[in-house]
């Protein structure tokens, strides 16, 4: 019987003519000959690795989201300079021939640039939602496109915040003999202090030892120069995002999600880009210390992943909510029964987690004053934090009938808001007993129900949970929820910093703004504008110009439409 040809290619006729392409094939060319015959052994040297592009290294970004991003953040700095978070008194504008910018029609200007620098943002992130939808784009293409809109961002003023201001007063308060856990930043004078917001001035610092020696590494390398202050603040933050960035992939494969999803979410939103980058918030370090942690730990270095996330703890409280769920994944690689593992792995967490907070607290030269200081976040009273919302609700129900205090219904419904929250917290802890990458998951359920159950509620404040829920797998409808929520998000304070909570008719016109763009993801043009202007191109000129079209046309019209 004859053989079947082979499967890569037709069968040659016979023998004679397979064999002649066989050695013409293997033929050495007279370039590879003459290096074989200088070679000292007489060996074809080892071929030279070959040169990686560009795109290979850096992915393939795609070019119009990526320079319509850019040209956002670019408008984004230069009207935060009239209209962000600017200093009282500015060295470089108050006395120069741009000082026009910060006052005035310079400043109604500035404004609008700021805003229009933030839809084109939204509006190219969104298209790079839909390219990275489509596999159009992999993650390297996303992290690529992220990068170029943040690098404007490290120059910017404060964008949408003046808590930078803060963190620098609060760094300048033990370099001057104060302790920041006993007295806010009034009592120090000078520019630090005069460029922290109002509300703050008189409020002992609510952060933990290790941002506290950040705070004050950054104060004493700046002096007075408060400008450099404000770059080297958001340089010292960085790392955190690096650290995001360092366990996303791994992790978002543990979890079951999408690498260029996970970088879509968590690295590209804009409300990383402009409020956390922007913004300067020391968020950053938690959410990299959160993500970096929980990878270490899924690894099997779980004292390495307790010591992380401790030492995000020391940033801000609200990252111990990781540590019992990291107890859960230490505990389920050892042996012996589920409650006996338990137990051993609470006690070499706490084990780790005293000896790193120690040392964080010595290193800064502070004392465990900032726990009772936790409390000054619930000074602020807005409709983000569920609870508050519904006690405000309540409220002016009650207020038609009856003209009562505001506080008490906010206290009570904050307190109803806290017995939800421990009930939710006992519960995906109780359902994570097995470990894995599903107590990490569940962590990341809490840290979000933490966000919006506490007594205050701040736009930044959902990148907590964030930080590991975005390497999880996403419905399309998901993520479109995602574009809405980041989006309201973003515009929930004005760039100078104050809240815009209150204004119903602002918000309400972000709010369709918001659905706009959050339909666009999954289906462009939903408006229908481009399947408008190509029907009105199929039209042709008016009726009376033409004869009427054939059924075949209306037929094609239709086709256009429904595309």
């Amino acid at each position: 019987m004859k053989p079947p040809p082979p499967v890569d290619g037709p069968a040659l006729p016979d023998a004679a003519p397979r064999e002649a392409a066989a050695v013409r094939d293997s033929a050495p060319s007279p370039r590879e000959a003459a290096a074989v015959a200088a070679a000292p052994d007489g060996r074809p040297p080892a071929p030279a690795p070959a040169r990686r592009s560009w795109r290979a290294r850096f992915g393939s970004p795609p070019r119009g989201p990526l320079l319509m991003g850019l040209a956002a953040a670019v408008m984004l700095v230069i009207g935060g300079f009239g209209a962000g978070g600017v200093l009282v008194r500015d060295p470089l504008l108050s006395n120069s021939a741009l000082g026009f910018w910060r006052y005035g029609h310079g400043r109604e200007l500035a404004t609008i640039l700021i805003y229009t620098g933030v839809a084109l943002m939204a509006w190219a992130w969104v298209r790079l939602g839909r390219e990275v939808l489509a596999h159009r784009v992999g993650g390297r293409g996303v992290l690529t496109t992220a990068a170029v809109w943040m690098l404007p961002m490290l120059a910017a003023p404060p964008l949408f915040t003046r808590d930078i201001f803060s963190y620098l007063a609060q760094g300048g308060l033990p370099l001057a003999g104060f302790d920041p856990y006993a007295v806010g930043p009034e009592a120090l004078p000078g520019i630090f202090a005069d460029n922290v917001h109002y509300f703050w001035q008189d409020t002992p610092a609510p952060y933990g030892p290790l941002f506290i020696l950040v705070a004050k590494a950054v104060a004493w390398l700046t002096g007075e120069n408060i400008i450099l202050g404000v770059i080297l603040m958001r340089l010292a933050l960085l790392p955190g995002l690096l650290l995001l960035v360092w366990a996303l992939p791994e992790l978002t494969r543990r979890l079951g999600g999408r690498v260029p999803v996970a970088l879509w979410i968590a690295v590209a939103n804009p409300m990383m880009v402009v409020h956390m980058v922007g913004g300067g918030h020391n968020d950053l370090l938690v959410v990299g210390l959160l993500a970096a942690g929980a990878l270490v730990a899924l690894r099997g270095f779980n004292a390495g992943g307790i010591a992380l996330v401790t030492m995000g703890m020391a940033v801000k409280a609200s990252a111990a909510v990781a540590l019992p769920f990291l107890v859960l994944v230490w505990a389920a690689q050892m042996s012996g029964s589920r409650r006996v593992r338990i137990a051993k792995a609470t006690a070499a967490g706490v084990g780790v987690f005293a000896v790193v907070f120690a040392a964080c607290t010595l290193a800064a030269g502070v004392s465990l004053g900032w726990l009772p200081a936790l409390s000054a976040p619930s000074m602020i009273v807005n409709w983000m934090s569920i609870p508050t919302a519904v006690g405000e609700l309540t409220h002016t129900l009650v207020s038609i009938l009856a003209n009562v205090p505001k506080q008490p219904f906010i206290n009570v419904t904050r307190v109803i808001g806290g017995a939800l929250l421990l009930w939710i917290a006992a519960r995906q802890w109780l359902a994570a007993r097995d470990g894995g990458p599903d107590a990490v998951r569940r962590a990341g359920i809490v840290l979000l129900a933490v966000a919006v159950l506490s007594p205050a509620t701040l736009p930044w404040y959902l990148s907590w949970g964030m930080a590991l829920l975005a390497m999880t797998a996403w419905t399309r409808r998901g993520l479109a929820i995602i574009v809405f929520a980041s989006l309201m998000l973003l515009i929930a304070y004005y760039p100078n910093g104050e809240d815009a909570l209150y204004n119903w008719g602002y918000l309400a016109l972000c709010a369709v703004v918001a659905a706009l763009a959050a339909v666009s993801l999954l289906r462009p043009d939903p408006l229908r504008l481009a399947a408008g202007a190509r029907s009105r191109r199929d039209r042709g000129p008016a009726p009376e110009q033409v004869p009427a079209p054939e059924p075949a046309s209306s037929s094609a019209g239709a086709d256009h439409g429904t595309g």
